[in-house]
């Protein structure tokens, strides 16, 4: 009995990976008779702040990315000379 756990442990992996995206289909087609909060932020006009503020915090990983990678390549170049 100790030698099928090894055999057994892929197909259970891939049971679970075939079902956990039909768990998540079935949560969400429950809770489709009530509005999505989109819609409710939309209404009241503050889906733009949120949009705002994604922008602005992915402009500003992206400027820290930027910044990152040009010190970076200064000091490969340094380490390099």
């Amino acid at each position: 009995m100790k030698n099928s756990l090894p055999k057994l442990r892929p197909a259970l992996l891939l049971l679970l990976a075939l079902l956990l995206p039909m768990l998540r289909a079935a949560a969400q087609a429950t809770a489709s008779n009530e509005p999505e909060m989109a819609d409710a932020l939309r209404h009241d006009g503050k889906i733009y702040v949120v949009v705002a503020v994604i922008t602005v915090v992915l402009a500003g990983l992206l400027f820290f990315l930027i910044s990152l990678d040009r010190k970076l390549s200064r000091l490969e170049k340094e380490v390099k000379d």
